[in-house]
């Protein structure tokens, strides 16, 4: 949005303390990308008008620290809504957009899965110091949420689009990480969004260009892929957030992406894997997916998702995605209103509580598999 745009972007009513905030039933349910480094007049047109509830940041969009903390400040302030949910995919590794020298550089989850088949105790306390630390530096810049940690398990043979992305490739190691990754990020005043639920790991292509198709018998997806989310969504610390991957698992639904599945939300991500939070889809610009965005919209919305997420930021793309949106029926139902409410209660009681020393500690804990971390001591 334009800085000098008088009008709110998002509006949200003002939320009083102790009081959980109402996503408004004419909030757009989609988390949209941003093309540059601030707001075009027609984006901050866009943005009024269609009142997304979201929005998610890139590589495209970050060139300074302060410019970073600006465009936060500002796509609160343009939405009215403090607690504005404000996305980044931050995992460590080759998922960064943001890199040094604007922040430290932090390892692959895959890193800490290394460290974990010699010592576990070393590793967990490793994992969970470095998102705590990845967190802080989010919350310095404004983002309350990033897209991580992935759970899939890293499985051979198969394509590495996820590869050291995970922690590994057994249940054991992926669910004992993915928490202490999931401590930290909130120790770090920022929450974390699960991915790609139910499972990316059997993927023997990129869905980011085509459709991944899972041939897997459904009793072992159960003790595998799905059982490592239904182990995290048991646990103390379950997550509020999740990411759908675009992949087609025949056992399931021979028919359909698991993004448009009503069957595989339903029985699989609902009641086996107990996941009652927010769901979001990958982006459904990706190409895996088929069909026009108008077709993409609706089938992921109609299938069980909250929330539709977009990310290229593309004028066209978006247009269509909000016409869809606006001819959608019952485009947010009270069980997604609940969720959306729940995540901006959320935000705004985030706080960054790292200890003094954590960043000493975590780099002796990891300088051996990680060099790197000695530089930002």
């Amino acid at each position: 949005m334009s800085e000098n745009s008088p009008n709110p972007a998002i509006s949200q009513p003002d939320v009083q303390p102790d009081v959980q905030p109402e996503v408004q039933p004419d909030v757009s349910p989609v988390i949209y990308g941003l093309q540059g480094l601030a707001f075009t007049p027609e984006e901050g047109a866009f943005f009024h008008a269609s009142r997304p509830w979201g929005v998610i940041l890139f590589a495209r969009n970050i060139e300074t620290r302060a410019q970073v903390r600006a465009l936060t400040d500002n796509l609160r302030e343009m939405s009215g809504n403090p607690h504005l949910p404000i996305f980044i995919d931050q995992e460590g590794g080759r998922v960064a957009r943001l890199k040094p020298p604007l922040v430290p550089a932090y390892p692959p989850m895959g890193a800490y899965g290394e460290i974990y088949q010699t010592d576990k105790a070393r590793a967990v306390e490793a994992a969970r110091l470095g998102a705590a630390l990845l967190a802080q530096d989010l919350h310095e810049l404004g983002i309350p949420i990033t897209c991580a940690p992935c759970l899939d398990l890293a499985l051979p043979e198969m394509c590495d689009v996820i590869g050291d992305r995970a922690f590994g490739d057994d249940v054991e190691r992926v669910v004992v990480l993915g928490q202490a990754v999931l401590e930290g990020l909130q120790m770090g005043g920022v929450l974390p969004v699960i991915k790609h639920i139910p499972g990316h790991g059997r993927s023997r292509v990129d869905s980011h260009l085509d459709l991944p198709k899972i041939d897997t018998d459904i009793a072992t997806l159960k003790t595998t892929d799905f059982e490592v989310f239904r182990q995290t969504c048991a646990a103390e610390m379950s997550p509020l957030m999740a990411m759908t991957g675009h992949l087609r698992f025949n056992a399931i639904d021979a028919s359909e992406t698991s993004t448009f599945s009503k069957p595989l939300i339903e029985e699989v991500i609902r009641k086996f894997i107990g996941f009652d939070g927010l769901l979001m889809s990958d982006d459904i610009s990706m190409g895996a997916l088929s069909g026009d965005m108008d077709e993409r919209v609706h089938k992921t919305l109609k299938a069980g998702c909250d929330v539709v997420l977009h990310c290229n930021g593309e004028a066209q793309e978006m247009t269509q995605i909000q016409d869809a949106l606006e001819a959608a029926p019952n485009r947010l139902p009270p069980q997604a209103q609940a969720r959306l409410s729940a995540v901006e209660q959320a935000i705004g009681e985030l706080s960054c509580d790292v200890p003094l020393g954590a960043r000493k500690v975590w780099g002796e804990l990891v300088a051996d598999i990680f060099p790197e971390a000695q530089n930002a001591l």
